[in-house]
């Protein structure tokens, strides 16, 4: 996957698209599987909300 596929650039502000792992903090993003974020570096995850 490319970086510029993990963030947005809103005029000049950065944004991440993706949430941040809870566990292993900044910089670690989670990975988006449709209906969950799963963390592949330490197995988090979490259940997308409706």
């Amino acid at each position: 996957m490319k970086v510029s596929n993990l963030y947005k650039v809103d005029g000049d502000k950065l944004e991440r698209k993706n949430p941040i792992c809870p566990r292993c903090s900044d910089g670690v993003f989670m990975a988006d599987h449709g209906d969950r974020y799963a963390c592949g570096k330490c197995g988090y995850t979490e259940m997308k909300k409706d």
